[in-house]
């Protein structure tokens, strides 16, 4: 029984140290394949707002994969998908919303943008 939660406890490990979030978002997953560069981020805020945006950029990645994982996975961090505003997938979550396009696709460029909503 010991050996196993050993196991367990390292497989919990190595999925938490392995999860990449964005910087300037801790809470929001960055896909796997992507990366955010240097010096590619704005951020500013208060006690009662915030504004970020910030690139991610990707050789193997498209679009609609970034669509599908922010789909699945943001809905953990509290946001909720709205919908579409043109090609830009929006996403809520307690006064905020995100803001979530394609700037290139060859390669990838996706720009995030998260503000409050005034």
């Amino acid at each position: 029984m010991t050996k196993l939660f050993f196991i367990l406890t390292l497989c919990l490990i190595s999925t938490q140290v392995s999860a990449a979030f964005i910087e300037g978002l801790e809470d929001v997953p960055m896909p796997e394949g992507m990366i955010q560069p240097v010096n590619e981020n704005i951020s500013f805020g208060n006690e009662e707002s915030r504004l970020v945006d910030t690139l991610l950029t990707s050789d193997t990645l498209n679009f609609k994969q970034i669509q599908q994982f922010y789909s699945k996975n943001l809905p953990e961090f509290g946001w909720t998908y709205q919908g579409k505003r043109g090609e830009t997938l929006v996403f809520e979550r307690e006064g905020e919303v995100m803001d979530i396009s394609c700037e290139s696709s060859k390669p990838l460029v996706v720009r995030l943008i998260v503000k409050s909503k005034i």
